[in-house]
């Protein structure tokens, strides 16, 4: 079993007893709430006759089912508008801190966390979305949960949980240039498989995540649910700190020595002990885009689309092929797209959009693509208008958005229409996922969603950088 990691410290800390199933009921130290796995948890307490347990370790926003064109209320969707006003009586009623539309602090709830400082190094978090893992960047178990566990984290601030075993993935070198965090975390699930993670939290380090940004780190730990691990981590560095110094929750100046010296040592010691290591060469990875219906089913660009008889699963490689209409064999770079999309929880974030928009300068859209940008906060669009890069979108033919979750998941109108073919920056390339029954994703960096918008194929990056 692992010993001395920083998942074996915190889990330790937070124990608040052995329960009789052999499970470990853990103390959650921040609750994260958005509009569409809360309502019914909320419904269980008022049934109960229950109160929220501590309303100041939890706080809400609204991303998934918001529309990005416009924020005109009622909402078109006359669910979405249900659940909006759900989320808007209910943190009233239970006296919840909530980031509405009307909010200067509203967006992506996986990026409002760390943007305003409430995510920090050891701490406990529970968020009802797959993607909570996003914050073990900053040194956190991050756990995504389901609303039943919505309903008993705001009860009891507590989660009855069976402790995971502890990887250690090292990717090690340098990246090369034109090479992204989405690239890593897509190699890593290429190799583990989709399923290589379950019954694991994954510990990502070695030299290419110490030079990561936290942006990128985030990236990294957003998709470990992709990869089959409930959590994914980063030990807090310096990086850490100097991301979270001056943020609206971070511990003031005088009180944030104390806390880095804390955060520190919650982190793994060098002696640590974990329960399997995976070894990644850096230089290695390649600019890599999914071409299946996981996003396991990857290849590099400059590879050939895998034939079924080389994969593990070759029946569910006949299965995505046939959804996707490719010929196995065939290079991958030149596929045609209909729409780009640059957001989602995994790269929405104003590096994100940087990246983009480097590609993007000067150029122009393909006629035939639909392309649209949405910032993963109303922060992170502030900032990117005041540099400009709203104006380098539009002038280059993309749609620039409002905050949300936009075309990830399509619980709002920005979805896919028939077969069409979306090259996206976002986490997941299920059938039906991005609104269409039969649309098709191919998921990749926000600086290949570029490159294929201008190029009106899949494309390879390093050849516009």
């Amino acid at each position: 079993m692992s010993e001395r990691t920083l998942f074996d410290k915190v889990w330790d800390a937070h124990t608040v007893d052995i329960l009789p199933t052999g499970q470990t009921q853990l103390f959650i130290g921040l609750h994260l709430v958005h509009e569409v796995t809360s309502p019914q948890a909320f419904a269980m307490l008022r049934e109960a006759g229950l109160s929220v347990a501590f309303p100041e370790r939890t706080f809400a926003t609204a991303d998934h089912i918001v529309p990005t064109d416009t924020r005109a209320r009622p909402f078109l969707d006359a669910q979405a508008e249900e659940m909006m006003q759900a989320i808007e009586g209910n943190t009233r009623d239970f006296g919840i801190e909530f980031y509405g539309l009307d909010s200067e602090r509203q967006g992506i709830v996986h990026v409002i966390g760390p943007q305003l400082g409430i995510t920090q190094p050891g701490m406990t978090l529970a968020c009802g979305d797959s993607h909570t893992a996003t914050h073990g960047a900053f040194g956190t178990l991050a756990f995504g949960i389901g609303t039943t566990q919505v309903r008993d984290v705001l009860a009891t601030q507590c989660l009855a949980m069976e402790k995971l075993k502890v990887r250690r993935i090292n990717i090690t070198g340098a990246l090369s240039p034109g090479v992204y965090a989405k690239d890593v975390i897509l190699a890593i699930i290429r190799r583990l498989g989709v399923g290589g993670g379950k019954g694991y939290a994954y510990e990502y380090g070695g030299t290419v995540v110490d030079r990561m940004t936290m942006d990128e780190r985030m990236t990294v730990c957003n998709m470990s649910i992709e990869g089959g691990a409930l959590v994914g981590y980063v030990n807090p560095d310096a990086t850490t700190f100097n991301f979270l110094r001056g943020r609206t929750f971070a511990p003031p100046a005088e009180q944030f020595e104390r806390a880095t010296n804390y955060w520190l040592s919650m982190a793994s010691d060098p002696d640590a002990t974990y329960d399997d290591q995976i070894e990644m060469d850096g230089p290695a990875i390649e600019p890599t885009v999914t071409w299946g219906i996981n996003p396991g089913q990857a290849t590099g660009i400059s590879e050939r689309l895998p034939l079924p008889e080389e994969l593990p699963d070759p029946a569910g490689a006949q299965r995505a092929y046939q959804h996707m209409g490719f010929t196995p064999g065939t290079p991958v770079r030149g596929i045609p797209i209909d729409v780009a999309f640059v957001g989602s929880c995994t790269n929405s974030r104003l590096s994100d959009l940087r990246a983009a928009a480097q590609v993007a300068k000067g150029k122009h859209v393909n006629p035939r693509v639909r392309a649209i940008v949405v910032p993963g906060s109303y922060g992170v669009k502030a900032e990117a208008e005041k540099e400009g890069l709203d104006q380098i979108f539009r002038d280059a033919g993309f749609e620039w958005r409002a905050a949300g979750c936009s075309m990830c998941l399509a619980m709002n109108p920005d979805q896919l229409h028939g077969r069409e073919l979306c090259a996206s920056s976002s986490n997941r390339n299920f059938i039906g996922r991005q609104g269409s029954p039969e649309g098709r994703t191919i998921l990749m960096s926000p600086a290949m969603v570029a490159a294929a918008a201008i190029s009106g194929q899949i494309s390879d990056v390093r050849e516009f950088l």
